[in-house]
């Protein structure tokens, strides 16, 4: 899990990496495997920066101080359950207000425009932010260099994710039965600020 950054090449792929196993983790609570991961994951930040060093540090800390049952009771706590969850994990809650709306028309849209279509296997709406978080993981690690670079990249970023994930972090910090997805939103925030800078410095 912690990818030692001597160049460009790796920094890039540290940065596919971190975006699959955010990914990951908020799709679904992490499983045994993941958790034994967790274990022998090094404690230093995961990519080139100190700042991201403390909010890695906390979401080891977090995995290794849960088991697989208490991550999935917390995950279905939080996010699931019949009806209305206690978080929202879709982009157009926090945009627009309500779920399959505007914002997720103009989403789909770029993704057509990209060429990069829906996974009918998975039932979440393009807006969840796994999937977008998958679709950042293509932009940066994908083959196709007319769709995966740094321009879109920062255009998919700034459009799509970056102005209501702040306020996804802050319902899953702040809710009282978080403590491994605490930890999770703590990281998710500090590592979409280090992007926000990066993107910024291209400017």
């Amino acid at each position: 899990m912690s990818i030692p950054v001597s160049s460009a090449l790796d920094e890039e792929i540290a940065r596919a990496e971190l975006y699959g196993l955010l990914a990951r983790l908020w799709y679904a609570a992490p499983d045994a495997e993941l958790l034994e991961a967790f274990q022998v994951a090094p404690t230093e930040a995961p990519a080139a920066g100190a700042f991201l060093e403390e909010p890695w540090r906390q979401l080891v800390g977090a995995a290794r101080g849960t088991d697989a049952a208490a991550a999935r009771d917390e995950y279905d706590a939080l996010f699931g359950g019949i009806g209305k969850p206690e978080v929202y994990l879709f982009g157009s809650h926090y945009l627009s207000g309500f779920l399959n709306d505007k914002p997720l028309a103009h989403l789909r849209n770029d993704l057509d425009r990209m060429g990069l279509a829906r996974d009918e296997s998975i039932p979440e709406t393009e807006d969840h932010i796994s999937c977008l978080f998958e679709v950042l993981r293509y932009l940066i690690a994908g083959e196709d260099v007319a769709v995966a670079n740094l321009t879109q990249q920062q255009a998919f970023f700034s459009t799509h994710v970056q102005s209501w994930l702040p306020a996804l972090c802050d319902a899953v910090s702040q809710h009282p039965k978080a403590r491994f997805y605490a930890a999770l939103a703590g990281f998710t925030r500090a590592f979409a600020e280090v992007e926000s800078q990066g993107f910024d410095m291209l400017d």
